[in-house]
């Protein structure tokens, strides 16, 4: 749809109706909008090329923004993946949130990446997620890729919290290969016989993405949330060879220590282009069956990254500078650890080749599903819709008041331009202007002491503590 065309249909809306009857469409009888959420793995801000990649070719990750809205200023919910996903999944930022930090459960056996007894820290009973408002809105609701938020038969199994199909990795660790000996479908193991006795010759994304267009188009009568957590391109690397080609010899490419620990590709670099790239082609994939069954004008699709790249396992994220001008990697509250690529797409609704600066993060995802389906999200979540944004009304849109992050004893928080972190408590606060420092290499805290105890009381007020996931105390060394 052209510029003309999506301000001729916004214009139908009669002004004054309420945000969720529009989205519904102006035509009367237009079914409940779908929605497809994407989540890449590691994935940095600048990995893709509408962000400002050069060297990895993304060309329907780039479309989709072409085609929806770019948020320049989206944040993930944590810096690493179980505790971004609990924010994602329950409107809580990680002040506040169930998990806080990847969390192993399962015993010693639950780090063999064959086991089928490991996972993570699971959400509780009676935790509602984005899962359960659409199944009470009569969607039916699928889950496909890595889960990391409890595993099978515990109160975190996904099938408990909201989805009514999930197939792929319930542990986080086991998805570090992708050639995995089972993957779970349903509550059940599904076993994939051909990677037994360590063979590489099922690759596990291609599953995954098999099974969420088999979802769409087994559900193209009914509504649907669709939840792609791709693993891709978090480690280990690993690719087919049918994708390397795409990269293989185009520059210098050293090999990766083994010895460090992690599997890895003998040509990282290309390996990690090849990964990025047979994702983008999936997201082409999906698009391409929502407009053959006639579902992509009412489907909301998002795609984004649960934190910044990672420095590990033969990644080289300096090379392909995928965390842009952002300082700092998985791992850091630093902007390159939460800050991410976040993209919109909805024909008639969203205004293709649109861009927001709007200040928005995970937890925003629950309120903004409330408020397209007309409901109410629960009372007291962190997060905020970001509708309005969505669908070109800026002067209806909130604004937080502050966004909050902690991990293993880091603490970052957003104020408007200002953004203040400590490392460890205890430690001084720094404090940044992203306006004018978008690299946080000019800390600004001795110039602005109120702006340093607005942070501090936030440090200290604006959080729960966790018994499980306590904020460390300082080493003894200060």
């Amino acid at each position: 749809m052209q510029r003309r065309e999506f301000l001729k249909t916004m214009a139908l809306a009669a002004a004054g109706r309420p945000l969720a009857s529009v989205c519904r469409g102006a035509a009367q009888g237009t079914k409940r909008p779908n929605v497809v959420f994407i989540l890449a793995d590691d994935l940095g801000y600048a990995d893709v090329g509408c962000y400002g990649q050069k060297k990895i070719r993304t060309p329907h990750i780039d479309k989709l923004a072409a085609e929806g809205m770019r948020f320049t200023q989206s944040y993930s919910g944590n810096p690493v993946c179980a505790p971004s996903r609990c924010t994602l999944m329950t409107g809580y930022h990680t002040g506040h949130a169930q998990v806080r930090d990847n969390k192993q459960v399962g015993g010693d056996e639950g780090w063999n990446l064959g086991s089928t007894v490991g996972g993570q820290w699971p959400l509780a009973e009676g935790t509602f997620t984005t899962g359960h408002l659409f199944q009470r809105a009569g969607y039916v609701t699928g889950a496909f890729g890595k889960w990391g938020l409890g595993r099978v038969g515990t109160s975190g199994d996904p099938q408990k919290q909201g989805f009514d199909h999930f197939f792929g990795y319930i542990c986080q660790r086991q998805a570090h290969t992708y050639y995995p000996n089972h993957l779970w479908r349903d509550g059940e193991v599904f076993w994939i016989e051909e990677n037994k006795d360590g063979a590489e010759r099922v690759y596990s994304h291609d599953l995954i993405a098999e099974e969420a267009l088999r979802f769409i188009r087994v559900n193209r009568d009914r509504p649907f949330f669709l939840y792609v957590p791709f693993t891709i391109p978090h480690v280990a690397l690993q690719v087919p060879d049918d994708s390397l080609g795409e990269y293989e010899g185009q520059w210098a490419d050293p090999p990766y220590d083994r010895s460090k620990g992690y599997v890895a590709h003998a040509h990282p670099r290309a390996c990690y282009a090849a990964m990025i790239t047979r994702m983008d082609k999936d997201v082409g994939r999906i698009m391409a069956l929502l407009r053959e069954l006639g579902l992509d004008d009412n489907t909301l699709v998002v795609f984004t990254s649960d934190n910044g790249p990672t420095y590990a396992g033969g990644v080289d994220a300096a090379f392909f500078e995928s965390a842009g001008p952002l300082r700092g990697l998985k791992g850091s509250v630093w902007e390159g650890g939460i800050r991410v690529p976040f993209i919109a797409r909805w024909p008639g609704r969203i205004e293709p080749g649109s861009e927001s600066d709007h200040i928005c993060a995970f937890w925003d995802f629950l309120p903004t599903c409330a408020e397209l389906l007309g409901v109410q999200p629960p009372a007291g979540i962190d997060g905020i819709s970001i509708l309005p944004t969505l669908l070109g009304r800026r002067e209806q849109q909130k604004r937080h008041e502050h966004l909050y992050w902690e991990l293993s004893g880091q603490q970052a928080v957003r104020m408007g331009d200002w953004k203040a972190l400590r490392l460890r408590p205890g430690q001084k606060i720094q404090l940044f202007n992203l306006k004018t420092d978008l690299g946080e290499r000019e800390g600004v805290a001795e110039e602005h002491p109120d702006i340093v105890a607005r942070a501090e009381e936030i440090f200290v007020n604006g959080r729960t503590e966790s018994e499980v996931f306590p904020l460390r105390r300082p080493a003894s060394n200060g």
